[in-house]
């Protein structure tokens, strides 16, 4: 049977609910999404024919900001998992304490047998259909799985056209091209954060001045990671694509396996390495294990056979409730996503603002503004932690929630 996403979320809620002892009144706020939003979209193939292709945008509180997340194409897509995703974008916003609410975008498609011209399509049929409940004031949409900033890019100017050319309506839509009011830092944000993260647990667990990590994933956040790990002189000693893994005890060249995937577009067959299985990866010995793909992959049925010190989720929902539990057993420490992957939601934050302001930064000036950002959220969860004395896990959804809960009693319950 398979795993249902959103009964996962309500399962950490409530856990986190039970140890800040959370009025019930507010509880029922945080468990229901304030709007679903399903649509069905029908759009003309390259063979002439039409599909009709389900679609979501769910969001879920916004009593900190506007509704914030990105839209996923995939064939997994469904309302158990949109709603998961809009709840822990809310969470995601409120860790990090940037003035935003929580919201999730799905269309439920195989992007791989898209065209280009089908996929520009649909991305500008699902815009239009949005559009009136969406705004850098109300809802701002981002990328996430199999979108870009191509498809960010038609999604903006799409909504151009529906305000009647204002320009102004790009800052709804984040992760742009540069050319077209995107932000610099944002490709690789959600990794930069990671790896602030990742720095700040390496000196407050002292592990060794040379920790080797395995990563599970090598899309947009994974690749980026294993850069910025390898630049760092950090020993990556297995990584993984949808094909499977790859191992190599003495560490890999992340550069060289760029350009290998590049050519080959797989991880397979590169110098000095042994294959094995997504599953085989998520086990191998290692300081760091870092699940950087999608959702349930370490559960009940493989939590037992993990041999990492720490894990670091960088992947959203990697981890389901049951195998919490055996980690926790096993004294596995767990970084959990709504921390560690808060990077990339951040830089969209400041796209929107750089957009508004019509005045764009550096790098070096994004990074500057990042870094602290990440860090002050990593001090509110140890704090917490140690005030409830409780997982990481539930240290950051206790944290999270009590700013949202004061934002609601700020404004009035009615809010």
């Amino acid at each position: 049977m398979p795993v249902d996403l959103f009964e996962n979320t309500l399962q950490q809620l409530r856990s986190a609910f039970q140890i800040m002892k959370l009025d019930d009144n507010y509880a029922k706020i945080l468990e229901s999404p304030a709007r679903i939003l399903k649509f069905h979209l029908p759009i003309r193939m390259d063979n002439g024919k039409i599909n009709i292709f389900e679609a979501y945008r769910i969001q879920h509180n916004n009593a900190c900001g506007p509704y914030k997340g990105g839209v996923r194409l995939a064939p997994q897509v469904d309302e158990s998992e949109v709603r998961a995703l809009a709840t822990w974008m809310s969470l995601k916003c409120s860790i990090a304490q940037i003035p935003l609410g929580g919201a999730k975008g799905g269309i439920k498609v195989d992007a791989s047998k898209l065209s280009q011209g089908e996929k520009e399509k649909l991305l500008r049929s699902y815009t239009r259909a949005i559009a009136p409940f969406i705004g850098p004031d109300i809802d701002a949409p981002g990328p996430d799985m199999n979108t870009n900033p191509q498809t960010m890019a038609w999604m903006a100017d799409e909504l151009i056209k529906f305000h009647h050319g204002d320009h102004r309506w790009k800052a709804a839509i984040t992760g742009k091209p540069l050319e077209f009011g995107g932000s610099l830092g944002r490709l690789d944000a959600t990794s930069r954060g990671g790896m602030y993260i990742i720095e700040e647990v390496i000196r407050t667990f002292s592990l060794n001045k040379e920790p080797n990590f395995v990563i599970q994933g090598f899309g947009n956040v994974g690749m980026y990671l294993a850069k910025i790990l390898f630049e760092n002189d950090h020993k990556v000693i297995g990584i993984s694509d949808v094909h499977g893994g790859i191992y190599c005890k003495n560490g890999l060249d992340i550069n060289a396996l760029i350009r290998h995937y590049e050519k080959e577009k797989t991880l397979k067959n590169f110098k000095n390495t042994e294959s094995l299985s997504n599953e085989q990866l998520l086990e191998l010995p290692c300081d760091i294990l870092i699940p950087a793909a999608i959702e349930n992959v370490i559960t009940k049925k493989n939590a037992d056979k993990i041999k990492a010190k720490i894990i670091i989720e960088l992947a959203n929902g990697p981890t389901t409730p049951e195998a919490d539990k055996i980690l926790e057993t096993k004294k596995i420490i767990l970084i959990p996503d709504i921390l560690s992957n808060a990077g990339g939601v951040t830089v969209s934050y400041f796209e929107m603002v750089q957009n508004l302001s019509n005045f764009f930064w550096s790098e070096f000036e994004i990074k500057s503004k990042l870094k602290p950002i990440m860090k002050k959220a990593w001090n509110s969860t140890i704090l917490t932690a140690n005030k409830y004395k409780c997982n990481y896990r539930m240290a950051a959804f206790i944290s999270s929630i009590q700013r949202i809960v004061d934002a609601i009693k700020f404004k009035g319950e009615n809010y």
